[in-house]
Parts: structure tokens; C-alpha cells; sequence
């Protein structure tokens, strides 16, 4: 939450989740804010709570952004080596541009499994179609 974009947007988000505990539709099925608790009534206070309490949940992904070498966001190149360090590869789920439906493991194998080809030098396998691939 150093970012102040980032501190902004989490002081939104926990005004936005109150609000949608105090909806009629669901206000009468909560009994008490547990954390931070009605004393947490400013954006100071939110702040605080967020940056003492606040984790990722699981499977963080998208820090290190791929993209072509004139894409001043990108820090990777598309074959996964870190731009201006000769010898510098990342192979796991930083690389991916958003977090996938399902769980991140199975992707972030086939990535490093792609990132090993392309160390190696080794050709990708051919394509292969439904259902001749079963």
C-alpha cells in the first residue's frame, strides 16, 4: 500500500464492503463488524487497519508484466527474460497478465515448463486439435 493509487482504491474498497453489509437485503443477518470495527470510521483509521492487517490471498500474480521489447510497462520480454539483465528468466505466475479462473498451479507448471523449452533451445511441441489430442 505504498503506492497511493493502491491506498486509495483499498480505503474505497472497505467503504464499498460496508456499504453492501448495510443493504437491507443482507443488514439484518449481520450481527457486528468483527474487523476493523465501527471505531474505524475514517479513511486514516481503514488505512491503518490495511496496511497492519492486509495480506494477498493465495496466488498473487501479474508483478513481473511480458510484453514486446518496446512496451515501456513490460519488464519481461516474450520469451521471459528480464529486460537489461543478460541471463535473467522468471518462470512462475508473476508472468501472467491476470489471475486465471481456476487455480494458478497447473498454469504456472506449464509456464515453467515453456520457460525450460526456451532455456534449452528445444522447438514447442506441434499443436494438437480436438479430439485428436485425446
Amino acid at each position: 500500500l505504498a503506492a497511493e493509487a493502491d491506498a486509495r482504491a483499498t480505503v474505497k474498497g472497505l467503504f464499498m464492503a460496508r456499504a453492501i453489509m448495510a443493504q437491507p437485503a443482507i443488514a439484518p443477518l449481520v450481527r457486528r463488524e468483527r474487523l476493523p470495527g465501527p471505531e474505524a470510521a475514517d479513511e486514516a483509521a481503514l488505512l491503518a487497519h490495511a496496511r497492519t492487517s492486509g495480506t494477498t490471498i493465495y496466488h498473487p500474480v501479474g508483478t513481473c508484466a511480458m510484453g514486446a521489447a518496446d512496451d515501456g510497462r513490460a519488464v519481461l520480454t516474450p520469451d521471459l527474460a528480464v529486460k537489461g539483465l543478460d541471463g535473467l528468466f522468471v518462470a512462475d505466475a508473476s508472468v501472467m497478465p491476470r489471475l486465471v479462473s481456476g487455480n494458478t498451479n497447473a498454469p504456472t507448471i506449464m509456464i515453467a515448463e515453456k520457460a525450460a523449452d526456451l532455456l534449452l533451445g528445444r522447438a514447442p511441441p506441434a499443436p494438437q486439435r480436438w479430439p485428436e489430442a485425446l
